[in-house]
C-alpha cells in the first residue's frame, strides 16, 4: 500500500469523466516513468458510494491526493502537466529547505510567487508548518537562513515569513496583516493576472474583489491596450492602498464573463466582481486613465458605487432560466437534429394532449337533444312520412312535447301503419 495515492473518483455516465480519461491515463504513465512515489488510480464512485461519501465526493470527476490521513482536493485545470505538478507538490515535504544562494536563485526563477520562512525554531514556524499543510494544494513553501536571501532583502526582525513576487518582496506583519493563513491565501497570486475560469474560482477563496479588464487579446487597438495598461498600473502603483481588498487582471474575451453576469458586455470594458456573493460593479463613466480607475475603486469601497447581480431569490430564478436557455441553445447549436428530437418531440406530445383535452366533450357523449335532432334528420332523409305525421310533429313541437315524447309517438304511429 502506497503512502501517497492520486485517485480520480468518476461515474460511468459522466461526460466530463470520459473526457478526462485519456489525460488521466497519461498522468499515470508519466508518474510511473519518472519514478514518482505517487500511485495513480481511479474509482467508480457509483459502485463504491460509501467510500466516495467518506472522502466527501460530491461531483464527478473529483481528483484527490491521499497522503497518510490527509486528503487533498485538486481544483486546477485538468491538464496532464497541471495534475502532475499538483501531485508532486503535495506528495513532497511540506517545507522545502533552500540551503544555498544558488538553489534559492534557481527556485525563484521557477516560481512567480515564493513563500519563505526565515529563522530558527519558533511559534511562527509552527504556525507556518500548520498553514503549509492546509495550503500546499495551492503553492510551495520553503525555508532558508538569512544569509541565503538576496542582498537587497532587509528584514526588520527574525523569525519572518517573506513572499517574493512582482519583482519585489513583502514581509508578513502579524499586527497589520492578521492571521498568517489569511495573509498567505491573499498573497499567493501575483498582483496582476491573466484571469480565466479556474483562476477566478480560486480567487473566490481569497475574499478579494476582482477588478478585470475584459478585452480581446488579439485586438491591438488603443482602447484594448489602454484599459489593460490602466489595470496594470493601478495594481503596481497602488498596491499599499488596495492589495488587501482587490485582485487585478485581464480576461481574454467576454464569453465567460457574460455567462457569469447573465448579460452581454461590450468589450473592451472594466468589471469588478465580488465572487463571494456574485455581485458585480460596472463603471458609470468611461475609464480614461489611472485616476478614473482609482476613483471607481474608492466608490466601491465606500459603498457609493451601484452593485448589480447578487445571490438573492430573483437572481437565482434568473440564473435557472438563463442556464436552461443556454443549455437548449448549445444543444441546438452543436446538433440541430438532436435538439429537435430532445425538445421537439416532448413539445409535440404535450401539444397533442392539450388539443385533446380542449376539444373533448365534458359530458362524455352527444347531447340528447342533438341526438334526437340527428335521428329526426335521418328520418327526413330516408322517409319523409305522411302529411298527417308531419302535421302531428308540428303540433307536438307547438304544444311543448319533449323530444322523448315525440320519439315515442313516432314509434307508435309506425306500429299503427
Amino acid at each position: 500500500k502506497s503512502d501517497v495515492f492520486a485517485s480520480q473518483f468518476y461515474a460511468p455516465w459522466c461526460g466530463h469523466c470520459k473526457k478526462l480519461e485519456p489525460v488521466w491515463n497519461e498522468v499515470g504513465i508519466e508518474m510511473k516513468t519518472m519514478g514518482s512515489p505517487v500511485k495513480v488510480g481511479k474509482m467508480d464512485a457509483t459502485s463504491f458510494s460509501s467510500i466516495a461519501s467518506e472522502f466527501g465526493v460530491r461531483g464527478y470527476p473529483t481528483i484527490k491526493l491521499l497522503k497518510g490521513d490527509l486528503a487533498y482536493n485538486y481544483r486546477g485545470p485538468r491538464t496532464k502537466d497541471d495534475i502532475i505538478e499538483f501531485a508532486n507538490r503535495v506528495a513532497g515535504p511540506l517545507i522545502r529547505p533552500l540551503p544555498s544562494q544558488h538553489l534559492f536563485e534557481h527556485v525563484q526563477k521557477r516560481h512567480r510567487v515564493l513563500f519563505v520562512y526565515v529563522g530558527g525554531e519558533s511559534p511562527l514556524k509552527e504556525k507556518y508548518i500548520e498553514v503549509a499543510s492546509e495550503l500546499i494544494v495551492y503553492t510551495y513553501f520553503f525555508s532558508a537562513s538569512e544569509d541565503v536571501l538576496p542582498q537587497y532583502v532587509t528584514l526588520p526582525e527574525l523569525p519572518a515569513v517573506v513572499v517574493f513576487k512582482d519583482g519585489t518582496y513583502f514581509v508578513y506583519d502579524e499586527y497589520e496583516d492578521g492571521d498568517l493563513s489569511s495573509w498567505i491565501n491573499r498573497e499567493r497570486f501575483q498582483g496582476y493576472l491573466n484571469v480565466d475560469g479556474f483562476t477566478l474560482y480560486e480567487l473566490g477563496d481569497t475574499g478579494k474583489l476582482v477588478a478585470i479588464a475584459v478585452i480581446d487579446d488579439k485586438n491591438s487597438s488603443v482602447e484594448h491596450t489602454r484599459l489593460k495598461s490602466i489595470i496594470q498600473e493601478v495594481a503596481r502603483e497602488y498596491r499599499d492602498h488596495f492589495h488587501r481588498d482587490f485582485q487585478f487582471g485581464h480576461m481574454d474575451g467576454n464569453d465567460y464573463i457574460n455567462s457569469l453576469l447573465m448579460d452581454d458586455l461590450t468589450i473592451p470594458t472594466i468589471v469588478v466582481l465580488n465572487t463571494s456573493n456574485q455581485q458585480y460593479f460596472l463603471p458609470d463613466r468611461l475609464i480614461e486613465n489611472t485616476e478614473d480607475m482609482v476613483r471607481f475603486i474608492n466608490d466601491i469601497l465606500d459603498g457609493t458605487a451601484e452593485a448589480q447581480g447578487g445571490d438573492g431569490l430573483l437572481q437565482r430564478i434568473k440564473r435557472i432560466i438563463y442556464d436552461a436557455k443556454s443549455t437548449v441553445m448549445s444543444v441546438f447549436k452543436s446538433s440541430p437534429l438532436l435538439g429537435c428530437f430532445l425538445f421537439g418531440l416532448p413539445l409535440g406530445v404535450i401539444s397533442i394532449m392539450c388539443y385533446g383535452i380542449c376539444t373533448a366533450d365534458p359530458d362524455g357523449g352527444v347531447d340528447e337533444h342533438e341526438g334526437a335532432k340527428k335521428e329526426n334528420g335521418d328520418r327526413e332523409l330516408t322517409d319523409e312520412g305522411s302529411e298527417e305525421e308531419q302535421e302531428e310533429e308540428k303540433n307536438g313541437k307547438c304544444t311543448g312535447l319533449s323530444d322523448g315524447e315525440l320519439k315515442q309517438k313516432d314509434v307508435m304511429e309506425k306500429k299503427k301503419d
